[in-house]
């Protein structure tokens, strides 16, 4: 690392987080549809010394050129999500039914600070940065996975980028802690569902017919699910995996055996050979539990997001220059669609602790300064908030890696 290149966060940091991050967290969007929050990333990327460009719908890239023959990738996600705020701070949503409850005004004043950064070095000390750098803000992370769409754009091969960091702010961890694990860290994540077809019939009749004759939708499904938890259970002594299915709908009325039953949850593992170890077994299941009710049965895997699987090696050339660096020790069953960039090239996912340290409940000093104080409820929660001082880290660790060798 050039040590003439300052790489702490600075109180100049703090102000362009807080002033991001605010203004972003009033105009939450969905999806591919951003044009507010589109509009100022691109305000703000365009007073700077790089090319900002969008490689696919609803993305915004900006290249800073260092000069190099190689690049790195810094990522940030735009979208929000379908939630009421009930926060109550001055800069809640303006978007009635939008929140950014995930974080991800977070994500961007980072990325956005760390820009700003990366403009004053190229600007005052041309050949300093060690390789050049993309920002990329892509959108629909929460909803069908617009990284993917990102990386069928092509533009990692264009301009050279040989590595992409990444960062979710995470209420679970201590605030300011920097965590993460070198392979799986997140999960892959595939929507199911089932549909069982029996035949409905008045119950009276049912009496003294056999379960194979019953023609019972809601027995089979029940079947299914009761068999579903022990495999799952067997599975899971190999690797962590889970599949639960949170919408169960059948029968129309009391009185009638139900003619059909649906299904919809989700399936999530760490490694391609356990999804398809575990979507033969459910299937097979599946049809064991029709065929003893006489219903037939059908399940659809959704494509999903792939495992987030941190390269190794980066992760070491990573952990050299960020000795806050703790250890994630098992995976973590949520999905994130970084995982998409990960197939792309190497690349490392961080968390960033945003929750009151162990032994404090909700509010510490920064509170008590005046601030926001530490997370005050989950990811997705309608109340998420929490004081932007925490991003000074993200901010610190983002100049690190962007001149690790």
């Amino acid at each position: 690392m050039d040590v003439d290149i300052d790489t702490t966060a600075t109180e100049q940091d703090l102000e362009m987080l807080v002033r991001f991050r605010r203004d972003l967290h009033r105009i939450p969007e969905l999806d591919y549809d951003l044009p507010q929050t589109k509009r100022y990333v691109r305000d703000v990327l365009e007073t700077l010394s790089c090319q900002v460009f969008s490689p696919s719908p609803s993305c915004i890239c900006a290249l800073f050129d260092a000069g190099c023959a190689r690049t790195m990738a810094i990522r940030a996600d735009m979208d929000a999500l379908p939630i009421t705020e009930a926060t109550g701070v001055s800069f809640a949503s303006e978007n009635e039914g939008r929140m950014h409850a995930c974080g991800h005004d977070a994500h961007m004043a980072m990325a956005l600070a760390v820009a700003v950064w990366v403009d004053g070095i190229v600007r005052a000390r041309p050949g300093a940065l060690p390789r050049n750098v993309l920002f990329v803000f892509q959108p629909a992370e929460e909803t069908t996975g617009g990284a993917k769409r990102v990386c069928e754009s092509g533009v990692f091969k264009r301009c050279q980028v040989e590595r992409i960091f990444g960062f979710h702010v995470w209420p679970d961890l201590p605030w300011g802690t920097l965590a993460s694990r070198p392979g799986a860290l997140l999960a892959r994540s595939s929507e199911t569902h089932i549909v069982i077809h029996g035949q409905s019939t008045h119950i009276a009749k049912t009496y003294g017919v056999s379960d194979t004759d019953s023609h019972d939708a809601a027995l089979a499904a029940a079947r299914f699910l009761v068999s579903e938890r022990w495999l799952m259970r067997r599975l899971s002594q190999d690797e962590p995996a889970i599949c639960q299915f949170g919408q169960v709908q059948a029968g129309t009325v009391c009185n009638a055996v139900a003619g059909e039953a649906r299904l919809a949850g989700s399936l999530r593992v760490f490694s391609d050979a356990m999804f398809d170890q575990a979507k033969v077994e459910i299937k097979t299941l599946l049809d064991e539990a029709c065929t003893g009710c006489g219903c037939t049965g059908e399940v659809t895997f959704a494509e999903g997001y792939p495992p987030v699987t941190n390269d190794p090696v980066l992760y070491s050339l990573a952990a050299d220059v960020l000795p806050e660096l703790t250890l994630v020790e098992e995976p973590l069953l949520i999905a994130e669609d970084f995982a998409f960039y990960q197939r792309e090239l190497p690349g490392v996912f961080f968390l960033l602790g945003v929750g009151a340290p162990a032994g404090q409940v909700n509010v510490g000093e920064e509170a008590a300064a005046g601030g926001l104080g530490y997370a005050t409820c989950a990811l997705h929660g309608d109340t998420l908030m929490f004081d932007e001082r925490v991003l000074l880290e993200g901010v610190s660790v983002y100049k690190r890696l962007v001149m690790m060798p």
